[in-house]
């Protein structure tokens, strides 16, 4: 086994099989907290919409859908372009949600980074860029990008300027 199946092997275990609190609480899975960071960032969205961005049931986006509405943190309304179709948008104590759970979130990140020290942390920080490029460029089950597409994508990242 070379050094890349080692390394995807010990991705898999130490990140993505056992994790944390704080990358549970990002995942799908999340309900509430990913309902509040989906309509923040959409704006409006349909149950179903909801439904697939979490891969969920419609039963159970239903239930996650009447907690946040009985906390005042959503509303539901009848879309007045298709009078079948709900849309779902965040109140105003929604959006302090979601302002408060993204605050709290960056807090926890600027904590972990000050016990991993400057040096480490933009090490850490230039290697998730890197890796993210290349995600973006290789997809399973079609051809890998060839290398004038990898040096594209790195010229391409305004981050490096």
């Amino acid at each position: 086994m070379g050094y890349e199946e080692e390394a995807v092997d010990e991705l898999w275990r130490d990140v993505w099989c056992h994790r944390s609190q704080m990358q549970r609480d990002l995942n799908h899975g999340a309900g509430e907290t990913f309902v509040i960071r989906a309509l923040a960032h959409q704006g409006t969205m349909s149950p179903s919409q909801l439904a697939d961005a979490m891969h969920v049931t419609t039963g159970r986006i239903s239930a996650v859908l009447s907690a946040l509405e009985r906390k005042g943190q959503i509303v539901r309304s009848v879309d007045p372009s298709d009078r079948r179709a709900v849309r779902v948008e965040l109140t105003e104590a929604g959006r302090d949600r979601g302002r408060k759970d993204m605050q709290e979130m960056r807090d926890a990140v600027c904590w972990i980074f000050s016990q991993m020290g400057e040096r480490r942390t933009r090490e850490f920080v230039d290697l998730v860029r890197e890796f993210s490029i290349y995600m973006t460029l290789c997809k399973p089950g079609e051809p890998r990008p060839t290398p004038e597409e990898v040096r594209k994508a790195f010229e391409g990242d305004s981050r490096d300027s």
